[in-house]
């Protein structure tokens, strides 16, 4: 069985259709890339997959998208809940203005995680392949890294929450070729856990 599945999903904002009847199923433990020129709602897609279009006031959707089964836009369905199965890691690094140490415990702290903090900073930052890089320096601000670091520390940051499924929005588009490269590899890995998502224009 697919992990998810679109059934005839169609977006519009307002009056504008700009996605119609979407068919598709994406297998856990894979990674799948939505490519396409910019303004053909790869990403009005994969922000339908956590609800993160909810946000726009002339938003609707028709069709059913199912997660393990389950649609996720039916009313009962609680949205907290779906983002942490869902996580998302954005086009441009958005580190909160706080510690390494903070950005990557803040999620699991506020949804009452009860484990060993450190412990989780530091899984979540060694499976982002950053924790030999910041393991001195915990306490010093996320605003300080490089923007590939800063990068790594949010797919860290959304790692530590636990989820099941890491949707990335052009993740590497405001980053250098070789912090872009450090990127894919590090998705080649991090499939071996999470089902992952990621819209993109490089067709390497």
């Amino acid at each position: 069985m697919s992990l998810i599945e679109a059934n005839k999903v169609n977006a519009y904002y307002g009056k504008n259709h700009v996605l119609k009847d979407i068919q598709m199923e994406i297998k856990a433990h894979t990674v799948t890339a939505f490519i396409g020129p910019s303004g053909c709602g790869k990403s009005t897609f994969l922000r339908m997959l956590n609800r993160m279009n909810d946000y726009i006031d002339t938003f609707h959707m028709k069709g059913e998208i199912l997660i393990e089964g389950k649609d996720i836009y039916k009313k009962k369905v609680k949205v907290e809940e779906l983002r942490q199965q869902v996580g998302m890691v954005f086009q441009k690094p958005n580190p909160f203005p706080k510690s390494i140490r903070e950005n990557v415990a803040w999620g699991a702290r506020i949804n009452g995680y009860r484990g060993d903090l450190g412990e989780l900073v530091e899984d979540a930052l060694t499976q982002a392949a950053l924790w030999a890089e910041v393991k001195d320096k915990l306490d010093e601000s996320g605003l300080t890294l490089s923007g590939g670091q800063q990068q790594r520390l949010c797919i860290a940051r959304a790692i530590a929450i636990k989820p099941e499924i890491l949707l990335m929005d052009e993740p590497t588009s405001a980053l250098d070729p070789l912090a872009t490269l450090r990127i894919e590899e590090l998705l080649q890995d991090l499939k071996e856990k999470y089902t992952i998502i990621i819209v993109t224009h490089n067709m390497q």
